[in-house]
């Protein structure tokens, strides 16, 4: 599924994210979405979320 479209990502959602000191390598993190902090309907690189541990990043995946 696509993780720049925001109707794709509810809070419960498994996804993988890109943080921003990772997006030049491109190393994803795994978790289950808590909050959605992008309030556009759609964004180019990504929906920015806080997974349940805190960490924030752009949806890359929806799992």
């Amino acid at each position: 599924m696509n993780g720049t479209e925001r109707k794709n990502i509810k809070a419960g959602t498994k996804v993988k994210i890109v943080q921003k000191e990772h997006q030049r390598t491109g190393q994803l993190t795994e978790g289950i979405v808590k909050d959605i902090l992008t309030s556009s309907a759609i964004h180019s690189r990504g929906i920015k979320v806080r997974l349940v541990s805190g960490i924030i990043g752009r949806v890359q995946e929806i799992l």
